[in-house]
């Protein structure tokens, strides 16, 4: 009875064990979301303060292009970083 005892509540701290484990990463996976959501809007709320938006044109996706002191295009990614792009690839608005 005492073995039974034992391997039950070994399979109780395993399975407990890889639960909590589980459960960790999906913390980790949503604060990496939460921090990378953070960047891009840090990103984007800077370059719209101190760049200029390209108001007639988007990105492929429809991003919002901005220019920088530079007269460079570019957009910022899901991540928060800066995406430059040629004006070439810019495309124009849709009007509606």
């Amino acid at each position: 009875m005492k073995k039974l005892a034992v391997i039950f509540l070994s399979l109780g701290l395993i399975s407990f064990s890889a639960a909590n484990a589980q459960v960790k990463e999906e913390v980790k996976k949503d604060a990496k979301k939460v921090g990378h959501k953070t960047a891009e809007v840090a990103s984007k709320t800077k370059a719209a303060v101190v760049d200029k938006i390209y108001k007639d044109k988007e990105g492929p996706d429809g991003q919002t292009i901005y220019i920088d002191k530079h007269s460079k295009y570019y957009w910022i990614d899901d991540k928060g970083k800066k995406q430059y792009i040629a004006k070439s690839a810019l495309k124009d608005k849709k009007k509606g």
